[in-house]
């Protein structure tokens, strides 16, 4: 059971932590498009490939982020959060994963053993966190409020427009539509009842 302060609560990066497996992302330009109905057809493909070639390490997947949401602007990147038992055990999933194209882009031990592993084509972000993992949550709670509240969906969609002009870096993207993520989990977790 996890407790409210530890899903309200966002952990700040660690100073001193390099998660980058390979370097940090080469410049790229950030495009914002319409919601695409192709995304649910190529996350249910994914997760067909990650299942068949995990099988009983996968103890959950969920399509995440904003291709998740029907009618939301986003990055054309599927996001996907895969929990395993422990993230650490790396030689349970990565080998796996390699055969579908799959690479390690990002190895977090501060951020709950976080793993980012990146898909070229069709573009994913695999997210992996263990059991319980308070990341994850957040991850539901924000999909699942904004399926139901179009009100905050056209808000966020703003703010990522806005976000995304002129910017070649993704993390200077997402710091830059901070603000209104903030605000609208501030939202959910009042709603939720966490705060």
């Amino acid at each position: 059971m996890i407790a409210p302060k530890e899903i309200t609560f966002f952990p700040p990066p660690d100073p001193h932590e390099n998660p980058w497996v390979h370097g940090k992302p080469i410049e790229e330009v950030i495009e914002v498009v319409d919601y695409d109905p192709e995304w649910v057809t190529q996350w249910q493909q994914l997760s067909t490939d990650i299942k068949s070639v995990l099988g009983s390490t996968v103890l959950r997947l969920e399509h995440v982020g904003s291709t998740a949401v029907p009618y939301l602007a986003a990055k054309p990147i599927i996001d996907i959060d895969l929990i395993v038992e422990d993230p650490i055990q790396e030689k349970k999933y990565l080998p796996a994963l390699e055969t579908l194209g799959y690479y390690l882009t990002v190895r977090e031990p501060s951020f709950y053993q976080h793993r980012c592993f990146r898909l070229a084509k069709p573009r994913a972000n695999l997210h992996v966190f263990g059991p319980a993992c308070p990341e994850h949550i957040r991850h539901i709670l924000f999909r699942d409020w904004l399926r139901k509240h179009p009100e905050d969906r056209e808000r966020y969609i703003s703010a990522k427009l806005q976000a995304a002009d002129n910017v070649t870096h993704v993390m200077d993207y997402n710091q830059r539509k901070h603000a209104v993520v903030h605000e609208i989990y501030m939202k959910i977790f009042k709603h939720q009842g966490l705060l």
